[in-house]
Order: structure tokens, then sequence, then C-alpha cells
């Protein structure tokens, strides 16, 4: 399958599933430690980029709620829909990060919650590295994923069907190191969606930094 074709693919799965993903995650326990973690580190007011936003629920509402600016981007129309309508305070945009033209350095944080893992591993690669400049010197990236040693395998998930690649947890790490992220923090737990199509996976969150550049002289 090409490119072209993947990622009407991945965001139809998306549309079909609509509010059933927000209640199937609903009760991750780690995505809400996640986001107490950067919450804790972002000034008032902060721009922050979400990639992938879903339904806008938890992450945009969340940051939002505590007053910073939200951006959320999202391929499925029906996730967009929604999230605008939960998450009045925040700003959503349909469309492929990679199309969307965002300026260096105009971000605060950038949030990467399970929204690679519709892409190759070339690609993401390349995002990462691309979110990476979007943020200003000293600012934030989450980075949450399944850490398993898959490419482009074929499975169902909660009774869509989706094409999966990922990388396992070192290679991840080296990939956020390698796109000039500093890893702070890193936790692991196991998480079965709540929806009766689902079943247990392993998540990682990655809490990363892009470093101060070393002051001259």
């Amino acid at each position: 399958m090409t490119d072209d074709q993947e990622h009407p693919r991945a965001a139809a799965a998306f549309d079909a599933l609509g509010v059933e993903y927000e209640k199937a995650f609903a009760a991750s326990k780690t995505h809400r430690r996640s986001l107490e973690w950067l919450l804790a580190r972002l000034a008032p007011g902060s721009r922050v980029l979400d990639v992938g936003s879903g339904t806008g629920r938890p992450t945009a509402e969340t940051l939002a709620g505590a007053g910073h600016e939200v951006l959320g981007v999202d391929v499925s129309p029906v996730m967009v829909e929604l999230a605008a309508r939960q998450v009045p305070a925040a700003t959503f945009r349909c469309a492929d990060i990679r199309d969307v033209p965002l300026a260096d350095e105009s971000f605060d944080a950038v949030c990467v919650y399970f929204s690679l893992l519709q892409l190759d591993r070339a690609e993401q690669k390349d995002l990462v590295r691309r979110l990476v400049r979007l943020l200003r010197p000293g600012g934030h990236l989450v980075l949450a994923t399944v850490p398993l040693d898959v490419e482009g395998v074929d499975a169902t998930f909660m009774g869509q069907p989706v094409r999966v690649t990922s990388f396992p947890a070192q290679e991840l790490i080296a990939l956020a190191e390698e796109a000039g992220l500093e890893v702070l923090a890193q936790e692991a737990s196991m998480f079965t969606p709540a929806h009766p199509d689902a079943r247990p996976e392993p998540h990682l969150f990655l809490h990363c930094r892009r470093p101060q550049p070393p002051r001259m002289g």
C-alpha cells in the first residue's frame, strides 16, 4: 500500500472509532501522569502542539483548561469535529501534521500520544526531527507509543483494520536522542482499553526536552 493510500486508511479507522476511542483509553493513569509532568514544566500561557489530537480528551482539554494555547492536528475529520465541540478553548485542524506549515521554534511543548503508529519507520524519524525543530530551545516533547518491534504489520485495533509500525523501547529512546532531544524521564505500563475487542498492550511514555544551546563566552 502506498503512502497516499495508507493515511486515508488510518483516518477511516479513527473516523469509525470516534468517541469510542476516547472511552476506551479514558482510564489510562499513565497518560494522566504524563500530562501532569508536562503541566508542571510549562510557563503560564504556553503554546502547545497536540499531534494526533483525537477527540481532544484528555490532552487538549487538560492543557487548555490550565490556560495554555493548544493547537491540535489530526487526520480524522470525525475526531476533529468531536474535539472542536468538546474542547472549544483549543484550536483544531484536520490535516496530516507533515502538511501543516508551522514556524520553527514556535511551540513551548509538543505532545505526540500514540500518533506515530500509522507511519513507517523512516516517516516516524523524519516527523520527530521536524517536531523538535518546532520546539523553542528548552521546550518539552512528550512521546507515547506501543513499544513493539513491528513494521508494516496489518492488525485489528478495536475492530478496525490498521497497519502498525513501531520501535522497541531502546530504539525509540535512541530515535528521540538522535533527533536532538534529552530524555528526562520515562514510564512503561500495561493497559487494556475498555473495549470488547481490545487486548492488553504495552505503553511507553518518554518525557523529553530540547536542550538550550550552550552560552557563548
